[in-house]
């Protein structure tokens, strides 16, 4: 029988998975709702959700996993930790009610606002955060207190996606982690409030959370919710971002250690010694509960080409793609205009090699064209930081190709490992065993996060890619994407 057991909550934008783990990482059960109902007064749901819609899915999914469980094992339950969207925020009254539908991360209707917040920080506050724009939570308060001011006069606390669940929980709604503060503007340097937010934007001092590490302890699990689930005096505890839970699952928790998402877009996230301050605002930093500093960004280079040309034959894509590499080839990916990282430029847009013939061949020179996005951005943590990037770790769809996880491997040289689980949920778990069973979040995920594989660089094939990775550089150059930073102009339009 297991020592004792963890759940993790990640609700997201389409729905809410829970799972169960014991303190070896060991999945012992999980439970989905994948969508969620349509608020009717919400244009989409990527605009505005209702949170007890949230609420009671995962109640639900909470309900259905431990009625499945014998008493013995849930007596060994000891902790629970909730992982949601980064940016998506709620006004409270007093009595802890939403005083509008949650105000989703990729709602775009506070670009002005946006980019009111990052002036005022970039004037009165840049060692903090300044990456504001319409996805970050600090806008999305400043645009719903303009434009609702009577539903505005009665605001207790302003929380976020994640502390909606905890307080459903444990009836802690005052108490927020840094993750999730961050682009609500909190200084994690300082770890305060910066004075700016409530003496230039329409804020109140009150309105604001405390912040603590994820993994603090925030309270039980109420009363009415241990005795209808047959469970103990469960631990609360603050969570994270889904990002940065993403993360945490990965095995990515220690200085040197990188994670690599490939889904629609590509995102890399580490741990660094020291805090990396970027002038151009590609890369932002979280605060790691141990004292490091947890960097990330994200390219708009990711898999949706694949999905949009290639999915109905990725299978045998994969396989002939196998037989091609290194094409040598130079392709650039990206779909839409504009990059926002390992480079910034609006006008960025795609390439592909002209001698290129075949299909398989620019399938399988695209999948090389990420990776060497990839190792670009390596090669500016690594210039910002002063650190060297010595594991990466794989999670996203991405991570299901094995040649392009060869590709990666080569092109980076260095080992790329395949975990086995990745959701946030378990992140969330890991964080929820980070400070109640083990002593922090290193030796946490040291335990309970596990490679499926690791690839290996192999000598023929790094040396060939050292030369094309070369080649695409020289092309990035030719079009201005990697010009030096102080003779180009991020912001330029054509």
């Amino acid at each position: 029988m297991s020592l004792a057991c963890f759940l993790g909550v990640d609700v997201g934008t389409q729905g809410v998975r829970v799972v169960l783990t014991d303190e070896l990482g060991k999945i012992l059960g999980s439970e989905e709702i994948k969508t969620f109902r349509r608020s009717p007064q919400a244009a989409s749901y990527r605009v505005s959700q209702n949170p007890d819609e949230w609420w009671e899915a995962a109640q639900e999914c909470l309900g259905r996993l431990l009625s499945a469980q014998p008493s013995r094992l849930k007596d060994s339950i000891q902790a629970i930790s909730v992982t949601s969207t980064s940016g998506t925020v709620i006004p409270l009254d007093k009595d802890n009610r939403p005083l509008s539908d949650a105000i989703m991360y990729s709602d775009t209707r506070q670009e002005a606002e946006g980019k009111l917040c990052r002036e005022l920080a970039l004037q009165h506050h840049p060692s903090g955060y300044t990456g504001f724009n319409a996805s970050s939570g600090l806008p999305k308060m400043v645009w719903f207190v303009k434009n609702y001011p009577e539903q505005a006069a009665f605001i207790k606390t302003w929380i976020h996606a994640a502390d909606y669940l905890t307080g459903k929980l444990c009836g802690n709604f005052r108490t927020t982690d840094h993750t999730n503060a961050l682009k609500s503007g909190y200084d994690l340097t300082a770890d305060a409030w910066p004075e700016y937010l409530t003496r230039y934007l329409p804020l109140q001092e009150s309105w604001l959370q405390e912040v603590v590490p994820p993994g603090t302890f925030l309270g039980p699990v109420i009363a009415e919710l241990q005795a209808r689930w047959g469970l103990p005096a469960v631990q609360v505890v603050a969570g994270m971002t889904d990002g940065c839970a993403s993360q945490v699952a990965s095995g990515a928790v220690s200085p040197g250690d990188w994670n690599t998402t490939i889904g629609t877009t590509l995102v890399v996230k580490g741990v660094t010694k020291q805090q990396i301050l970027d002038p151009q605002g590609r890369l932002y930093c979280h605060r790691h509960p141990q004292g490091y500093w947890m960097p990330g960004g994200a390219s708009n280079t990711g898999a949706d080409w694949i999905s949009e040309d290639f999915g109905d034959e990725l299978e045998a894509m994969n396989r002939v793609a196998a037989t091609l590499i290194p094409t040598g080839f130079s392709v650039y990916p990206l779909r839409q205009k504009g990059e926002r990282f390992p480079f910034i430029d609006l006008a960025a847009q795609g390439f592909t090699d002209p001698a290129i013939t075949r299909r398989e061949q620019l399938f399988a020179a695209g999948l090389e064209g990420v990776a060497y996005i990839e190792k670009l951005s390596y090669e500016l943590v690594e210039t910002l930081s002063g650190e060297e990037v010595t594991a990466v770790y794989s999670s996203g769809g991405g991570a299901n190709s094995t040649v392009w996880m060869k590709i990666r491997a080569n092109v980076l040289g260095r080992p790329v490992y395949k975990m086995s689980h990745t959701s946030g949920a378990l992140g969330a778990a890991v964080v929820a065993a980070s400070q109640v069973y083990f002593s922090n979040l290193t030796e946490a995920a040291g335990a309970m996060t596990h490679p499926e594989k690791c690839f290996e660089p192999e000598a023929s094939l790094t040396e060939a890619y050292e030369t094309y990775y070369a080649n695409f550089r020289i092309e990035m150059k030719r079009r201005g994407y990697l010009e030096d930073s102080a003779n180009r102009n991020p912001e330029r339009v054509t």
